[in-house]
């Protein structure tokens, strides 16, 4: 059985999915700009607390740019007060439940001693989160046409332009901008349920990684190659 890869799964799988479709939410409502913007605002108004446990925040949070898995992290931890108000009434208090729900899997899916009860708790928990992650695509996501963010648009014409510029054919141009909907077919957002099964029979999730079945078959497989 593959172990689950909480890193690579949730926090710059799931969570950064979820963060980035609400950017794109915001930009698809009327001042979309602005609402970014007062996002950021927020975010960069967030003081950083303890050692080490929340770092202070960019300029820029919306622009997702060099964040790790701990910096997403973060976000998720202040996410629920800097989007409150920022969709339509409905909308916001859809939103406001996913994140807390999301934000308390995270947390439980996290601990470092479980007992039969907290592994209870996040069983149920997952099976509200999933509720509200359907809900979310099939009520707030059909309610807006969201397209790309301006930095993937950026990204297209960089690509546009350098194809351009190696082919023959001039009439090579970027296209506009790209529908980008929320997607919960993925493996990533199925591999979720698979964390309760993993604690139960390997141990809490930091008690594995999948870097370690790397670096085995990496030891197992180089001395054949060489």
């Amino acid at each position: 059985m593959l172990v689950v890869d909480f890193m690579h799964g949730c926090e710059l799988g799931t969570w950064k999915a979820l963060f980035t479709h609400l950017i794109h939410l915001l930009y698809a409502y009327p001042g979309g700009s602005h609402l970014v913007t007062t996002l950021d605002n927020r975010f960069r108004h967030v003081l950083s607390y303890g050692n080490g446990v929340i770092w202070k925040f960019s300029n820029n949070t919306s622009g997702m740019k060099r964040l790790t898995a701990r910096d997403f992290e973060d976000i998720l931890q202040y996410t629920m007060p800097v989007f409150e108000g920022l969709l339509p009434e409905g909308h916001d208090q859809l939103v406001q439940s996913l994140l807390y729900m999301f934000a308390l899997w995270h947390t439980l899916a996290k601990l470092r001693i479980h007992s039969k009860t907290t592994l209870s708790v996040l069983d149920e928990t997952f099976k509200q989160l999933s509720h509200q992650l359907c809900k979310f695509q099939k009520f707030t996501c059909a309610a807006f046409t969201t397209l790309e963010l301006p930095k993937e648009k950026a990204a297209q014409d960089c690509k546009a332009a350098h194809e351009c510029s190696n082919s023959n054919n001039p009439d090579i141009r970027s296209s506009s901008q790209k529908v980008k909907k929320f997607n919960l077919s993925t493996y990533k957002f199925h591999a979720m349920g698979d964390y309760l099964q993993s604690i139960w029979l390997f141990g809490t999730t930091d008690s594995f990684t999948s870097q370690i079945i790397g670096e085995c078959l990496l030891d197992y497989c180089l001395p054949t190659l060489i």
